[in-house]
């Protein structure tokens, strides 16, 4: 495989957390690297992007920050725990860029909608986008 474009790496990265919210104690470079493998019993011999790692080591050291933001415009009676994972972790991610990266907010909506468009359904992509807007003061 090649460099990785933007796209690219925000879906590997998504892909790692997701991985990594499944089984928290799993090594974050371990997870990247099956992700962008695809077979948990090969090693990624290239190096890993610097962009891939920062962004998946950022949403984890920021989680607990990022899970009260996405807390705070969730309705009555819904906690992070009804939340489907992936929903969860496409709002980390978004959240995270908005926030704590230069990725404009708008971008990083978008992308997530892109990759909710890849791994979601509608409705949950309807969701994530209220959320997110709310969340990034888009509205």
């Amino acid at each position: 495989m090649s460099a990785l474009n933007r796209h690219q790496i925000r879906q590997t990265a998504f892909q790692s957390l997701f991985g990594l919210a499944l089984n928290p104690t799993a090594d974050v470079e371990s997870t990247i690297s099956q992700v962008l493998v695809g077979d948990p019993e090969v090693a990624w011999t290239q190096e890993i992007p610097a962009d891939l790692t920062t962004v998946v080591t950022g949403v984890v050291a920021h989680q607990d920050e990022l899970d009260l933001i996405i807390s705070d415009y969730l309705s009555t009676g819904w906690t992070l725990e009804r939340l489907n994972t992936t929903d969860l972790v496409l709002m980390r991610l978004a959240i995270y860029e908005a926030k704590f990266t230069e990725v404009p907010a708008k971008i990083a909506v978008n992308e997530a909608l892109q990759l909710a468009h890849d791994f979601t359904d509608d409705k949950s992509r309807k969701f994530i986008n209220g959320i997110l807007n709310k969340a990034l003061t888009l509205d």
